[in-house]
């Protein structure tokens, strides 16, 4: 393979189709729709962490009607249980049987409005689903369809009712991103693109062109975990990791899943940009959104007003970047 192999300048030209359409409803959150992307083409999963309102619906509602997969949404409630998302056997009194009825995660984008909303049994419901793309009921697996990706959104400014997310379900997102208010100029966009009263529907259907297929995604998933990594980047991306465990401002470090991440990470970002080889800069931008919810601050460090960003940003500045 060569820097100008057309497979990887198709991914590009795909990845540059996707944010176009997208652009069209969706406006700004540029931090976001990359991530999302690279997430979907690394096989991966995203929590984000937002106030209610900056349009995380209407984004993955575009973003399925783009990519042509199917789309769901399930707002997690203090009520929820796991057989209100994974389904459950229901009689049929026709053919006197139970059978299985899928639940809202049977489809291929999926938003968890508020997941910490939920408590603990349910956030292990999707436990296997992230992980596994499957779900097992009274000893039955039924398959989700894919690609399958969760977009997981939690509101940072309230705490009374929520649960936190224990660090096993934490570790299954491959991102944690962080979204914030639009700029003027946006704002100003949101105001003029959305107070025309148009059903969404009619929108999706008249003004948002589908670009890819499903297969299509698949493909690309594929082609996005052949991207070269060289030794002198996996070492690094392993002395990343590695440093979390030691850092002294962290009682939890990351653990080794978080170094695949990072990995595939930069391969999906190479490929977005239409090369088939890796480079620190591809890894460099997602060390924060791979890392920050894998550590966890001392008590110390909390009360003396730390980040976790701030943190990993003054530990990576400690390690020496390959150079060619």
């Amino acid at each position: 393979m060569s820097e100008s192999d057309p497979r990887f300048i198709q991914i590009k030209d795909l990845y540059e189709r996707i944010t176009r359409e997208v652009s069209k409803l969706y406006v700004g959150q540029d931090e976001l729709v990359l991530g999302t992307l690279t997430a979907l083409f690394s096989g991966g999963h995203v929590l984000i962490e937002s106030v209610p309102g900056l349009g995380k619906t209407l984004f993955v509602r575009t973003l399925g009607r783009i990519l042509g997969c199917e789309f769901g949404r399930v707002q997690f409630t203090a009520d929820l249980m796991p057989s209100d998302i994974t389904g459950a056997p229901v009689f049929d009194m026709q053919n006197n049987e139970f059978r299985f009825r899928p639940g809202p995660i049977f489809t291929q984008l999926l938003l968890a409005d508020e997941i910490n909303r939920s408590p603990a049994k349910t956030h292990a419901a999707l436990l296997e689903i992230m992980q596994e793309y499957r779900v097992t009921v009274d000893g039955t697996s039924h398959v989700v369809p894919r690609p399958f990706l969760v977009l997981a959104t939690q509101n940072p400014l309230e705490s009374e009712g929520t649960y936190n997310l224990p660090e096993a379900q934490l570790d299954r997102f491959m991102f944690k991103l962080r979204v914030n208010y639009p700029s003027a100029a946006e704002e100003a966009d949101i105001l003029r693109m959305h107070s025309r009263q148009i059903d969404l529907n009619q929108r999706l259907e008249q003004e948002i062109e589908v670009v890819t297929n499903p297969d299509e995604v698949q493909q690309t998933i594929q082609l996005c975990g052949q991207v070269r990594v060289e030794d002198k980047l996996v070492d690094y991306i392993n002395e990343l990791v590695r440093a979390t465990r030691s850092w002294p401002a962290f009682h939890i470090g990351a653990s080794p899943r978080a170094g695949l991440s990072l990995m595939q990470a930069a391969r999906t970002l190479a490929a977005l940009a239409g090369r088939d080889f890796a480079v620190p800069d591809d890894v460099a931008e997602v060390i924060l959104p791979t890392l920050r919810h894998r550590v966890q601050l001392t008590a110390e460090a909390e009360i003396e007003g730390r980040t976790t960003d701030e943190e990993l940003q003054a530990m990576t500045r400690g390690i020496e970047v390959p150079r060619d």
